[in-house]
């Protein structure tokens, strides 16, 4: 079953409270407006049925003058409720505003958050923004030389993402990064995670040529060879295994 990540998650949660609050303002205003729209008609009804009863009897001159205050009375009511009505309307407005603008960021803080397509080694992965800019921060670290911080990092990196599209190339790395920092032992042991774990990575063939360099450097000219040859047999048409027969021919 697909489950949101906590960023992603707390998003939507954000989202559904927000919205829900929004509808609820949205639908009191637009109540509010329909009961101030039912007293202007119910006020120009009435007004009507005065006029009416006016043109059907003769008023003398104290009942002329109080059906004129009447009628002044009753057009700044009718003004008085048109503009709150107004005004109601001008809110809704602006919810609707901020909801279309809320909308828009949340939907790109989402994308922001999104799995991305990337291409390792020839093939198309998805990996989480995180987790990209995790391993190229390592990487970046590699690259400047600073090789056990490097080392650090892209060992945290194969912790935290052991099902990463990056993460044969994390542990290839790695090796190399302690292979850089003349830590032989903990290179083998990275190389050969490699190996066992990514096979069918283009980095395999590079991770053995990388073990056998390590053995030559403890002075196990025995494993390195041994490394080199299993390393032909398995992968026979890497651009490694041409250089591991070049390299076997000068170990004899």
């Amino acid at each position: 079953m697909f489950k949101l990540s906590k960023p992603l998650a707390a998003l939507f949660l954000f989202a559904s409270v927000t919205a829900h609050a929004g509808v609820f303002d949205d639908d009191e205003a637009r109540k509010a407006i329909l009961d101030l729209r039912a007293k202007v008609d119910a006020l120009s009804k009435d007004f009507d049925a005065r006029i009416a009863r006016m043109s059907d009897n003769k008023l003398d001159r104290s009942a002329a003058l109080d059906f004129t205050n009447q009628h002044e009375a009753t057009l700044a009511e009718i003004a008085k409720l048109r503009g709150q009505i107004e005004v109601l309307q001008n809110a809704i407005a602006t919810v609707e505003k901020r909801q279309k603008e809320l909308y828009a960021d949340l939907d790109a803080r989402i994308k922001k958050l999104e799995p991305r397509e990337v291409t390792v080694e020839g093939k198309t992965v998805e990996v989480d923004p995180g987790e990209q800019k995790a391993y190229e921060g390592a990487m970046e670290t590699f690259k400047g030389g600073d090789y056990a911080a490097a080392a650090r990092e892209l060992g945290d990196f194969v912790r935290r993402y052991p099902g990463s599209g990056y993460a044969a190339n994390a542990q290839y790395w790695l090796g190399n990064a302690h292979y850089a920092a003349q830590n032989y032992k903990a290179a083998i042991a990275a190389q050969q995670d490699v190996v066992s774990n990514y096979a069918d990575s283009p980095k395999a063939p590079d991770a053995m040529l990388n073990i056998a360099s390590s053995y030559l450097e403890l002075k196990d000219k025995k494993n390195a060879k041994k490394t080199l040859q299993s390393l032909v047999s398995k992968y026979p048409e890497s651009p490694a295994a041409a250089t591991a027969k070049e390299r076997l021919k000068a170990l004899k």
